[in-house]
C-alpha cells in the first residue's frame, strides 16, 4: 500500500520552475512579478454536492482547476500557481491517476504550477486554492458597474444547468441532445483570455458560478445599481432555444449555475470595442440588458416582466 509521500510524489509532483520552491517543504516560496497585485482565490468540490460518483477521474481533476481560473478569468488576472488539497476513501491509484492527467492538461494549457497541498483520508473532497497576478489597479472587480453600463456575458447560458436537470429527470432531452449539454457541466472552458482582454475596458465582472442571476446580483449590490436584462437576448445553444418554452429550461438559464462564463459590465461607448475583442479571441459576447441607478434586478419577456421563482444556486437555502 503506498503511502501519503508515495501517492504525492508518484501524481502531484511536477517541476516549477516559476517558483523558488514548490512541492516538498512546508510551504511554497513564490516571487510576485514587480507591479504585480495578486489574485487568490479557493475552491471546494464535494462528490455528491459537486459531482457525481460515477464521474470519470479526468473530468473531476479537469474541474476542480477550472473552476478557480474561472475565478482568475473573472478578475483579469494571468493564473501563475495552485496548490491542492485532497481528502481520498483510499489510495485508488488508478482514480488518482485520472484525476491527476486532467487536473495537469488543464494546468499545462494555462500555465499553472501546483506548488503545494495536503492529502488524508476522508470523504472524497477536493479544495483547489489559486494564485494570479493583475497589474497593480487593473484587476477587474464587482464593484465598479454604473449607471447606464451595457451588461454582456460570454458563450452561451444554460446548457450546463441543463445537463444537470436531465441527468436528474427534471427535463428529458434526446440523448445526442444531453450529450452535447454534459462537457459544459463536466469540462467547462474557463474564460480566461476573455478577462485578461477586458482589462481596462470592463467596468466590473464575475463568472456565472451559480447561475446568471444570483452572479449579476452581485455585481448590483456591490456597486450600489439596479440593472433590467432582457431573455430574448441571452445567448442560447441550439438544444436550449428548442425547450425554452418550458419554465424549467428557462430556470437553467436564469438561475441554473455551472456555466463558468463571464458577466460583465462596460460603458456603452465600448461596445464597438467589445464586439472586436470577441472576434479576436473567438468567442461570441452578447449585450443582455443595462444597468440601472435604481436598485433591483428585471427580466423582461416582450416587454413584460418576468416572474422569477429561483435566482442561483445556494449550498444552505
Amino acid at each position: 500500500m503506498p503511502s501519503e509521500f508515495d501517492l504525492i510524489r508518484r501524481y502531484f509532483t511536477r517541476e516549477t520552475p516559476s517558483a523558488e520552491l514548490g512541492v516538498g517543504d512546508d510551504a511554497a516560496l513564490l516571487a510576485p512579478t514587480p507591479g504585480m497585485q495578486l489574485a487568490v482565490s479557493t475552491d471546494m468540490l464535494v462528490e455528491g454536492q459537486h459531482f457525481a460518483p460515477q464521474d470519470g477521474p479526468g473530468t473531476v481533476g479537469y474541474k476542480a482547476l477550472a473552476v478557480n481560473l474561472s475565478d482568475m478569468a473573472a478578475m483579469g488576472a494571468t493564473p501563475r500557481w495552485a496548490t491542492l488539497a485532497i481528502a481520498l476513501p483510499g489510495a485508488d491509484e488508478v482514480w488518482l491517476r485520472g484525476f491527476a492527467g486532467g487536473f495537469f492538461s488543464l494546468a499545462q494549457k494555462f500555465g499553472v504550477e501546483l506548488v503545494g497541498g495536503d492529502t488524508t483520508r476522508g470523504p472524497l473532497n477536493i479544495c483547489v486554492q489559486i494564485i494570479g497576478e493583475v497589474p497593480s489597479g487593473m484587476a477587474l472587480r464587482r464593484d465598479g458597474a454604473h449607471a447606464g453600463d451595457e451588461i454582456w456575458v460570454s458563450g452561451v447560458l444554460g446548457d450546463a444547468a441543463l445537463a444537470l436537470a436531465n441527468l436528474q429527470r427534471r427535463v428529458e432531452l434526446m440523448p445526442l441532445e444531453a450529450a452535447s449539454c454534459l462537457p459544459r457541466l463536466r469540462v467547462p472552458m474557463p474564460r480566461v483570455a476573455l478577462g485578461l482582454a477586458l482589462r481596462g475596458v470592463a467596468s466590473a465582472a464575475i463568472d456565472i458560478s451559480d447561475g446568471l442571476l444570483a452572479d449579476l446580483g452581485h455585481i448590483l449590490e456591490r456597486s450600489g445599481v439596479g440593472a433590467e436584462i432582457h431573455f430574448e437576448a441571452l445567448p442560447l445553444s441550439e438544444v436550449a432555444q428548442c425547450y425554452i418554452e418550458q419554465e424549467a429550461v428557462q430556470n437553467c438559464v436564469l438561475a441554473g449555475g455551472d456555466d463558468y462564463e463571464l458577466c460583465f459590465t462596460a460603458p456603452p461607448e465600448r461596445h464597438a470595442e467589445i464586439l472586436s475583442i470577441a472576434q479576436r479571441i473567438g468567442l461570441p459576447l452578447a449585450c443582455i440588458g443595462n444597468i440601472k441607478d435604481t436598485t433591483g434586478l428585471s427580466v423582461l419577456q416582450a416587454g413584460q416582466a418576468m416572474t422569477i421563482k429561483a435566482t442561483g444556486f445556494d449550498h444552505f437555502a
